[in-house]
């Protein structure tokens, strides 16, 4: 007989224990432990895939024969980049963001796209009633006849829509809201959402088709809910941009059927999500003339090279301790290139507050952009512009020296077609590889020799 008795669960990552505590030991938060019923015991439960209790037997990986997985090719360049070609069928895949990012627009746009292919999907939001999905869908221009919709929260009932209607694609909107009755735990806790992922991963599995689910994001960024729920999934993507600027980025943290590394951007109108198909172009359009602690980095987002715009700001501190800022890269590498410019070039930094910033809203986690940062602070230091049509490449070590970067010739080629006519670069990348013929490329060894040659003088 199958017994219920009660253990504390984090609300956080999913710590269990048999008594309550005020800060958990697994994520050291306070007071996020609940209390929940669960039920032990043994129960006969049956193949879920064959509905028996026959299992299926091992076979010899070598006899296993080898085949592309299957995928559905939506309208949305963007995401079936990110998807690594677009989605494969049968897979399950979570989709996290701020609130009001645009995370509904974009499914509702993809299922849109995916319902004038003659494919059957079916919306499930259980945060909007049928009619506010509609109004949504008219602001979008939504037609399609084979785009169903459906306002459930109940996880047996949402079982009994999609075995009667059998879509080719499914959109859960959002698993937070989702329950099932057998489990007393309230919605949104962490049993339910468990529970119910592994419910909705049987379903897709079971009748091979996508499944899209909505996952809310904590206070630091990350998915709500236990880790384990980006375990279960087979892709997990983050939509993420500033709610007050008009682009939003697309990047997969996991992927079992693609790479990791790419992204996706898009424009926030009022008819929708627009793809960005140069984003390049787009990030250097406001970028000042002439301005001292500016300068142009070609960063790889993938296997797209992205041109973007670095700011630096620099003034003397009124504080003790100056103060040290960054937005759109890691904080941690700028007090760390400005200690390389202070003892390798000279420059007496140490009284100086900096501010270093990505404009556009993106995020650089490449050290190939660290000789960018590295001008920009110099530059606005010296109030000394560099030359505009200059595009900066190279990771900064802490001795001076410039070493070499990835794929160096994707980079010039996109800092030659927007118009670039010279490109900075490690001396080691000089080899191996013809430059365009309407680019000059320059190798330099050290920051210092970078200084002279980007602003000049010493």
């Amino acid at each position: 007989m199958a017994k219920r008795k009660s253990k504390f669960i984090c609300q956080e990552c999913g710590y269990e224990s048999p008594k309550w505590m005020g800060k958990c030991p697994g994520c050291n938060q306070w007071n996020t432990l609940i209390e929940e019923t669960v039920v032990t015991g043994t129960q006969k439960r049956g193949n879920w895939a064959s509905g028996s209790n026959i299992t299926q037997k091992p076979e010899k990986i070598t006899a296993i024969e080898s085949q592309e997985e299957p995928r559905i090719v939506t309208g949305i360049g963007e995401l079936n980049r990110v998807l690594g070609g677009g989605i494969v069928r049968g897979s399950l895949v979570l989709i996290g963001g701020d609130p009001g990012i645009g995370k509904s627009t974009l499914l509702l746009q993809v299922s849109n796209q995916l319902a004038t292919q003659n494919i059957d999907v079916l919306y499930i939001s259980g945060e909007e009633s049928t009619r506010q999905t509609k109004l949504r869908a008219d602001r979008l221009g939504v037609t399609s006849d084979r785009l169903y919709v459906l306002a459930e929260t109940n996880m047996l009932d949402i079982t009994t829509q999609i075995d009667q209607l059998k879509p080719s694609f499914v959109v859960i909107d959002s698993i937070q809201t989702v329950f099932k009755e057998d489990v007393t735990s309230a919605p949104g806790s962490v049993t339910q959402v468990r529970e119910c992922t592994s419910e909705l991963m049987r379903i897709a599995k079971r009748n091979n088709i996508p499944i899209f689910i909505v996952g809310h994001v904590t206070k630091e960024g990350s998915i709500a809910g236990p880790r384990l729920l980006e375990h279960m999934v087979d892709a997990v993507l983050y939509f993420e941009g500033e709610r007050h600027h008009t682009f939003r980025i697309l990047r997969g943290v996991k992927n079992r059927f693609g790479s990791t590394n790419d992204m996706g951007i898009f424009e926030m109108k009022e008819e929708g999500l627009k793809e960005v198909l140069n984003p390049s172009e787009i990030f250097l359009e406001e970028r000042s003339r002439g301005a001292a602690g500016s300068t142009v980095v070609a960063s790889m987002e993938g296997t797209r090279p992205v041109l973007v715009e670095i700011q630096a700001l620099i003034s003397p501190t009124s504080f003790g301790n100056p103060r040290r800022m960054a937005t759109g890269i890691d904080h941690n590498r700028v007090p760390l290139l400005m200690a390389v410019l202070e003892k390798r070039v000279g420059l007496m930094l140490q009284n100086q507050d900096a501010y270093v910033k990505v404009a556009g809203g993106v995020k650089l986690d490449e050290p190939a952009i660290d000789l960018a940062v590295a001008i920009s602070v110099a530059s606005s230091f010296r109030d000394q512009p560099s030359r505009m049509d200059d595009v900066l490449i190279g990771e900064v070590g802490l001795t001076g020296e410039i070493r070499r970067v990835s794929r160096i010739e994707q980079r010039v080629q996109e800092a030659a077609k927007l118009g670039f006519k010279r490109a900075v670069i490690p001396a080691k990348n000089l080899e191996g590889w013809n430059p365009p013929d309407d680019i000059q490329v320059v190798g330099v060894n050290t920051v210092q020799e970078a200084i002279q040659v980007t602003l000049g003088g010493s």
